[in-house]
């Protein structure tokens, strides 16, 4: 009995998983359908790394140049997995190997709930709270990239905080209390056991969470400035995210502009894949 609900729980894995790379596979074919059409009005090359984005023509000529669209979301995103590695690392570690189990509890509560948050209220908390900040700082209207990296660090430290603790649990069953009663120092512990071998987590983390930062859409885009212009730290910048949800619904069907909104989605789709192969290279290495 027990071999047969065995095969049939396997079977059902089976079809699930080739259920769900079939619909990925479907997805990209009609991304890349979609965005094929582009390339009779402009070369690949000027589109991936064109300055000018000009969708309607008002008699001029159209142009499609993301390049700026891809540094602001490559900037973004690189700003919120700095912060948010560095800060969910610490917070995890202290949550860990500080706290009582009482007060985690009431600590994996409150992530639990700032998990749930819709993606707007961080956008709406950035404009009122951090906004001002930097308005008074000399930034014009107090909107940047650093700002929309700021609340994408929010957005994504409960994850990797809840994740890294989970790793963090293990070890310190494993580690902690042979090292204890061997008189060795818990801290000395951490950081030459502990935290190398969380390596593979660390990535794991950074990865999924670069998913989730790199296609963020309605906080980033409230607080990023939303202009079509390179991208620095205290300056506006747009991504790839903000432009579709920002022109989506206004492009023509199967008009040049539409096209190029399904082409910047195939973009991000590859820029993301990309930029998660290096991140876990990187980790790779450094084990």
């Amino acid at each position: 009995m027990t071999d047969i609900k065995e095969k049939i729980f396997k079977n059902i894995i089976q079809v699930l998983m080739v259920l769900t790379l079939s619909i990925l596979v479907f997805l990209f074919y009609f991304l890349i359908r979609e965005a094929m059409p582009l390339f009779d009005y402009c070369k690949i090359s000027d589109f991936l790394f064109g300055t000018e984005w000009m969708p309607v023509s008002f008699g001029n000529e159209l142009k499609f140049g993301i390049w700026y669209f891809i540094l602001g979301t490559t900037y973004v995103s690189f700003i919120a997995i700095i912060f948010g590695l560095i800060f969910s690392t610490g917070i995890a570690l202290f949550i860990t190997f500080s706290l009582n189990e009482k007060l985690q509890k009431y600590i994996f509560a409150i992530l639990d709930l700032i998990s749930a948050i819709p993606s707007v209220v961080f956008g709406f908390f950035g404009l009122q709270v951090f906004s001002p900040i930097f308005f008074k700082m000399g930034v014009k209207t107090g909107n940047c990239v650093l700002l929309a990296g700021i609340v994408l660090t929010i957005m994504i430290l409960p994850f990797m905080i809840n994740s890294l603790c989970m790793t963090f649990f293990k070890l310190k069953k494993k580690y902690l209390i042979a090292a204890s009663n061997l008189g060795i120092d818990k801290w000395y512990i951490i950081a030459s056991i502990i935290i190398p071998e969380s390596i593979k987590s660390i990535v794991l983390s950074t990865i999924l969470a670069n998913c989730r930062a790199m296609g963020e859409t309605m906080a980033v885009m409230m607080v990023v400035g939303n202009a079509k212009v390179f991208p620095h730290l205290l300056g506006k910048g747009e991504t790839i995210a903000s432009l579709i949800a920002l022109e989506m619904g206004t492009a023509i069907k199967n008009s040049p502009h539409y096209h190029a909104l399904y082409a910047a989605g195939v973009v991000l789709l590859i820029l993301t894949f990309v930029i998660n192969q290096v991140v876990r290279i990187i980790g790779r290495d450094s084990e």
